[in-house]
C-alpha cells in the first residue's frame, strides 16, 4: 500500500510540469512564429551558429512523445521508443496528459523551421542536431512513472544519445533507487543530462528530482527581461543556469504552434546549447561540456551560484567561442559519491561477506561528513549532527542518570545522619 501511494504521488508530480505549461494556439502564420523567438538573438544563439548548428549530436527527449511529421521537425527525429506501454514503438505518437508537450520541447531544441531557407516556423537552438523521441505516459501507462523514467534513460544511452532532455519533475527532493542506476549509467557513458527546475505556478516552489540529482545540469527560468520568473520557474541550490521560460512559442502536433511558459521550455534551450558545445568540441567529455556551459554565462547578482539563477544566464556565443580551463570533476556534483554515502543503509553487511583477496591499493578512505569551513573557527570545534547523535546523546543520558543517582544517595545519607542525631538526642532526654 505504501509503495503504491508513493508511486501515485510521483506520478502526479511528473504530470505537474507538463500541465503547468501555459498554452495558447497561435495564428497559422509561421513567419509570425519566427518573429516571436527573441531568445535567438538575446542569448547569443544566432551568433553561435557561425561556429556550429549542432551537427553530429543526438539528443533524447524523454517526454510525451514527439510528432516528427510537423513541418519544423521533418527529418529531425531519427529514432525513438515508448516506455509507457500505450504509445507507438517509435515514440512519435503523443501520449498522456499534455500530449503536445514533447513536440514543443523538441522544436525549441532542434526545430529546423520550414519554407524558403527554413525562414518560417520554429527554429531550435541546435537546428542540425537529431532527436530520439522517448514517450512517457504522464498520467497513463502500464507501469509506474518512476520505472518508465529509469527505462527511458537507459534506452536513450543505449541508442546513442549524447544529451538527455528532461522537461519534467517528480516534485520531491528525493528520487527512487532505480534512478540511481539509470542516471549513473548515463553519466558513466558520457551523456549530459539536462533537467527543468519546475514551475512555482504549479506548486513546485523548490526544485524537485531529477533536477536535485548530483551531476545533472539543472535549468531555472527567466522572463523576457532576464529576471527570475515567479510563476514559470522555481528555485533551489542545485540550479545550474537560467534560460527563458516566458514568452515561448513551440511547434505542436497537427501542424500547430503554441505560446507557452515554463521551465519545460527553458530546459530544451539549454539542451540545444549543450548540443552546440558538443558539436563544436567533440573531444570534450560530459563533465567539461557542463563546465563550459556554466563558466560562459552572463552572471546575475553578487552571489554566484545562487538558488535563483545558478551561475547565470546562458550565452551560446561565449559557450562555443570562449577559452575555458578544463576540469576533472563535474561542477554539478558526483552522483556515484552521493549514492555511496546516502544509500549505505541499503548496502549488504560486510561482516557477512568474504573479504576480497589482496585488495588493490587505492586512495585513502575518508569519513563521510559535512564539509567544514576552515575560514570559520567555530566550524572546526562544533560537533556534527552525527557525532551528537552517536556520542553526545548517550553521554547526556548517562550524565543525567548519574546526577539523579547522586542526588538520591546524598538525600539518603542526610536522612540517616538526621535520624541518628535525633535518636541520640532522645536518648539523652529520656
Amino acid at each position: 500500500m505504501i509503495r503504491a501511494a508513493r508511486r501515485s504521488a510521483a506520478l502526479v508530480a511528473l504530470v505537474a510540469v507538463v500541465s503547468s505549461t501555459f498554452l495558447v494556439a497561435l495564428p497559422a502564420s509561421a513567419d509570425e512564429v519566427r518573429d516571436r523567438q527573441y531568445w535567438l538573438a538575446d542569448y547569443g544563439i544566432s551568433d553561435a551558429w557561425s561556429t556550429t548548428r549542432g551537427a553530429g549530436v543526438t539528443v533524447a527527449v524523454i517526454d510525451t512523445g514527439v510528432d516528427g511529421s510537423h513541418p519544423d521537425l521533418v527529418g529531425t527525429v531519427v529514432g525513438g521508443t515508448d516506455v509507457s506501454g500505450v504509445g507507438s514503438a517509435d515514440g512519435q505518437t503523443p501520449v498522456g496528459d499534455g500530449p503536445e508537450h514533447g513536440t514543443m520541447v523538441a522544436s525549441l531544441l532542434a526545430g529546423q523551421g520550414h519554407g524558403p531557407g527554413g525562414g518560417d516556423g520554429v527554429i531550435g537552438v541546435a537546428p542540425e542536431a537529431k532527436i530520439l523521441a522517448v514517450s512517457v505516459g504522464f498520467g497513463v501507462g502500464t507501469r509506474g512513472s518512476d520505472e518508465q523514467i529509469a527505462d527511458a534513460v537507459r534506452w536513450s544511452v543505449d541508442n546513442g544519445a549524447d544529451v538527455i532532455n528532461m522537461s519534467l519533475t517528480r516534485n520531491t527532493l528525493e528520487w527512487p533507487e532505480s534512478w540511481d542506476d539509470a542516471f549513473l549509467y548515463a553519466m558513466e557513458n558520457d551523456v549530459v543530462v539536462v533537467a527543468a527546475a519546475g514551475n512555482r505556478g504549479s506548486g513546485t516552489s523548490v526544485v524537485g528530482a531529477p533536477a536535485t540529482m548530483p551531476g545533472v545540469l539543472t535549468v531555472a527560468g527567466v522572463d523576457e527581461t532576464g529576471r527570475a520568473s515567479f510563476d514559470a520557474s522555481s528555485q533551489g541550490i542545485t540550479i545550474s543556469v537560467s534560460a527563458p521560460s516566458e514568452g515561448l512559442v513551440g511547434a505542436a502536433p497537427d501542424n500547430e504552434y503554441r505560446a507557452w511558459a515554463g521551465t519545460s521550455g527553458a530546459a530544451p534551450l539549454v539542451s540545444g546549447l549543450v548540443a552546440l558545445v558538443r558539436s563544436a568540441y567533440p573531444d570534450l567529455d560530459a563533465t567539461n561540456v557542463i563546465n563550459r556551459v556554466i563558466r560562459t554565462v552572463d552572471p546575475v547578482g553578487s552571489t554566484i551560484p545562487s538558488p535563483i539563477y545558478g551561475y547565470g544566464l546562458i550565452n551560446a556565443s561565449k559557450a562555443v567561442g570562449d577559452a575555458v580551463a578544463p576540469v576533472d570533476a563535474n561542477p554539478m556534483g558526483d552522483l556515484a559519491e552521493w549514492i555511496r554515502v546516502n544509500r549505505r543503509a541499503d548496502a549488504p553487511d560486510p561482516s557477512t561477506e568474504a573479504p576480497d583477496p589482496a585488495p588493490a591499493p587505492g586512495p585513502p578512505v575518508t569519513t563521510a561528513r559535512e564539509p567544514v569551513d576552515v575560514g570559520n573557527p567555530l566550524g572546526v570545534v562544533l560537533p556534527t549532527v552525527e557525532s551528537v547523535r552517536a556520542v553526545g546523546i548517550p553521554l547526556l543520558v548517562i550524565a543525567v542518570f548519574a546526577a539523579g543517582f547522586g542526588v538520591s544517595i546524598g538525600g539518603l545519607v542526610r536522612a540517616l545522619v538526621v535520624r541518628r542525631r535525633k535518636t541520640a538526642a532522645d536518648g539523652r532526654v529520656h
